[in-house]
């Protein structure tokens, strides 16, 4: 009988788990072998079904893998991990038939064998076949019978060990950066990062060739991402891409590339990963947390509406808890910002029976978004987002009694009465000489108060009733009093202004307060328009009341200014800044009085001002004020002071390098060149903007650059370089007469080079272009010549 075998060979360690997988023929039938084998004894155990056919064979292990085991398959089993309890399993399913052996036997040490019946085996051999089993006549032992043993001393054979596809033995080393690996995982389970991040370093050192690189680059991607070193999380990720591009982690390292891209505001870049995150790798959780970073970058470019479209797409598709919360948390904090609270609302809803605990996880985040609900008048969802704060915090937490007061406040002031009391009375039992005790308890009795008297809205309608009722009594007026309290009190600012001629001619003495509730309801206003960015409305409330508000704000209120040409009043914002002994503070209010100044044409104090500037920001070569030196250099056109231009534009390429931003100063440089008749200077800034157009296949400076720097070529009788950027003006669109003007020095060139038969065609062309132009008549005479 004609029998061969071939062999192909999978071995690996898990801790001291080794797992062989072969496959081979016997009389041209394929089976496959399975050889389990571990330092320590355990179980394996066959499962079978009613008719005694092995369905699935389980083995038990006492420790877990180091490595991630991945689930293994050929054509007659399947092998998939599992950890249950703390204890490692394999389970292994077989296609067609299989049969599990004990191995308790080493032939090479041992010259005896018998029939073992054992659960217990440092090793194991499962064998899958389709029909017969190879090699092994199974047959039925007798109930009664002696388990002689077998003797081969005889016929003991070499023993050979693991070998690759080219029979080489397989030498398996020992894996020394364990215990370090395991560490990291744990460090940054703990989030401490910076501890991960040198014991990497540590690991990479002492263990160049480690396994674990993929595994260590990850981390690092990770740490780099947690600590917001976006420009490291991207070096480090381009290494994991190039090497390790099929990795099952690939999504995951795309999704964080793309993230870092967008926040160093690089969005064309963050584009390509996000592409590609989103197309290789669709089913991946990573792509939906690459949705929600995408709406981020769009929200942030303020493509809103697009960004609700990606926060929506994560939150459809995703099964993971922890994506479907930070999504309907972008979501809310969306709709609440647009004054769409009740929609809102239903975002934190579903937050809070999914992960309560999510919102604890960024404290000031959480708080922002409650005070976004309060500006909505939603009190309820406010309460409800700093329940699951409280119920995360400690007692002693410096914040817990101040929103536990704050909550059951916020409660007094929506329809739930019952949560309400039971709100106010969890603060009296907790601090029953708490700093809020007071408000507290007349919050206590006004709550009993209103469920008398109504609710907000009927009280307001009693209110409208006196009014219309007893105009112009003391009845009306204590209406419109009580009335624009009780807005005031629930902030409703616009609303309380509308009663403000009313208000004015009620009598102080009796209505204490008048100027006050009008004050603070004009500044109520102010912040939430300054919150909206509603910049007419700034200024409109600015005109109408002596509205002082404390710095927080002064930003908003500059910007507006800015954006409605009130230059007066930007500049007296900033100019209470521009002196600050917070240098942070004092290169940004800087940097927008200089803005004023520019924008208003005082370019002395530009000048003296952007000075200042630069020294507090030279040293910082990625300052967000660095534009001064663009700031600086139009002015310098503007004053004329070619000088000053030339020393800026050096400034402004070391900064930005050859950026199409200053296309134009390039050009206004060109001019200083023209004019000062210094071509090497032309020729410097012609180059850099013919460089610019060529990248960005955008020409708005052609011809004039072209021909001016073919002047500064023919100046300095370099006929070839002026040749050929005559010749690049082929590829743009001309007018008829300028393609005429380009013909026509083209030939003049070509002439000048001796070049007679091609000066020749170009005239011709030159004649073709604008038969009736200057340039046509030229050319017609040169071709006389």
């Amino acid at each position: 009988m004609l029998k061969y075998i071939l062999f192909a060979l999978l071995s690996f360690n898990l801790f001291a788990l080794e797992v062989s997988l072969t496959g081979a023929q016997e009389n041209f039938h394929k089976y496959s072998t399975l050889h389990l084998k571990d330092s320590s004894s355990f179980l394996c155990q066959e499962t079978k079904n009613d008719y005694g056919v092995v369905t699935q064979i389980i083995c038990a292990f006492s420790k877990q893998p180091v490595n991630k085991f991945k689930k293994i398959q050929n054509d007659f089993f399947e092998i998939h991990p599992q950890i249950k309890n703390e204890t490692f399993f394999l389970i292994i399913t077989p296609y067609q038939k299989i049969k599990l052996y004990p191995m308790v036997f080493n032939l090479n040490s041992e010259n005896e064998i018998y029939q073992a019946n054992t659960t217990m085996s440092n090793h194991w051999m499962a064998v899958g076949y389709k029909d017969e089993l190879p090699y092994i006549k199974s047959e039925k032992a007798l109930e009664v019978s002696i388990n002689f043993p077998l003797l081969f001393a005889n016929d003991v054979l070499p023993f050979v060990g693991s070998i690759d596809l080219q029979g080489n033995p397989v030498h398996i080393q020992k894996i020394g950066d364990v215990t370090d690996y395991l560490r990291l995982k744990k460090s940054y389970n703990e989030k401490k990062y910076e501890e991960s991040l040198e014991l990497i370093n540590q690991v990479f050192k002492e263990y160049p060739n480690t396994l674990f690189k993929s595994e260590l680059l990850l981390y690092k991607i990770k740490v780099y991402a947690k600590l917001e070193d976006y420009d490291n999380v991207i070096d480090i990720a381009k290494i994991y891409l190039r090497n390790y591009s099929s990795d099952e982690n690939v999504a995951e390292v795309l999704s964080l590339i793309a993230k870092s891209y967008h926040m160093i505001n690089m969005s064309i870049d963050a584009d390509y990963f996000f592409d590609r995150l989103f197309s290789e790798h669709e089913e991946s959780p990573y792509t939906k947390w690459g949705y929600i970073y995408k709406g981020e970058m769009l929200e942030a470019s303020g493509a809103s509406s697009r960004a609700l479209d990606f926060y929506k797409k994560a939150l459809e598709e995703t099964k993971d808890i922890d994506i479907a919360v930070n999504a309907a948390y972008k979501l809310a904090k969306y709709k609440v910002s647009y004054s769409n609270p009740k929609e809102a609302s239903e975002y934190i809803m579903k937050i809070l029976s999914s992960k309560p605990s999510f919102f604890i996880e960024d404290y000031k985040s959480s708080m922002d978004i409650i005070y976004s609900f309060i500006d909505e008048n939603d009190y309820e969802t406010a309460a409800t987002i700093a329940k699951a704060l409280l119920d995360q915090m400690q007692k002693d937490n410096d914040e817990y009694e101040f929103l536990l007061k704050d909550r059951a406040l916020w409660l007094c002031k929506t329809d739930k009465k019952k949560e309400a009391l039971a709100a106010l009375n969890e603060y009296i039992d907790k601090f029953q000489d708490g700093e809020f005790e007071g408000e507290i308890k007349v919050a206590k009795d006004a709550l009993f108060f209103d469920n008398v008297d109504a609710n907000l809205t009927t009280k307001l309608n009693q209110y409208n009733e006196l009014i219309d009722t007893y105009p112009g009594d003391t009845i009306g007026n204590k209406a419109i009093y009580e009335k624009a309290k009780l807005l005031l009190e629930n902030k409703m600012y616009s609303e309380v202004l509308e009663l403000k001629e009313s208000l004015l001619v009620l009598d102080k003495e009796v209505y204490p307060g008048i100027d006050t509730i009008i004050q603070d309801s004009a500044i109520g206003v102010m912040k939430r328009v300054l919150k909206n960015k509603e910049c007419q409305e700034v200024i409109d409330l600015s005109s109408q009341y002596n509205i002082i508000l404390s710095n927080e704000w002064d930003d908003g209120l500059y910007e507006c200014f800015m954006k409605g040409a009130k230059y007066t009043l930007a500049k007296n914002i900033a100019a209470d800044h521009i002196k600050s002994k917070d240098i942070l503070q004092r290169k940004k209010w800087l940097y927008r009085y200089i803005k004023v100044d520019f924008s208003t044409g005082n370019y002395s104090e530009v000048i003296e001002a952007g000075k200042e500037l630069i020294s507090l920001i030279e040293e910082n070569k990625d300052s967000e004020y660095k534009d001064i030196y663009r700031m600086l250099f139009d002015t310098y056109q503007r004053v004329e002071n070619s000088t000053k231009m030339l020393e800026t534009i050096v400034a402004i390429e070391k900064e930005y390098g050859t950026n199409y931003k200053d296309i134009e100063r390039y050009v206004a440089v060109m001019a200083v060149g023209n004019e000062r008749k210094d071509d090497n200077l032309v020729i410097n800034y012609a180059k850099a903007v013919v460089k610019i157009q060529n990248a960005s296949n955008s020409f708005a400076q052609s011809p004039f650059v072209e021909f001016t720097l073919y002047q500064a070529y023919l100046n300095k009788e370099n006929f070839n370089e002026a040749l050929e950027i005559l010749k690049s003006l082929d590829s743009v669109k001309l007018t008829p007469n300028q393609r005429s003007r380009q013909k026509y020095l083209l030939g003049t060139t070509y002439s000048k080079l001796w070049r007679d038969d091609e000066a020749d065609e170009a005239y011709s062309e030159a004649i073709a272009a604008d038969p009736a132009s200057a340039w046509a008549q030229l050319a017609k005479d040169a071709k006389k010549i």
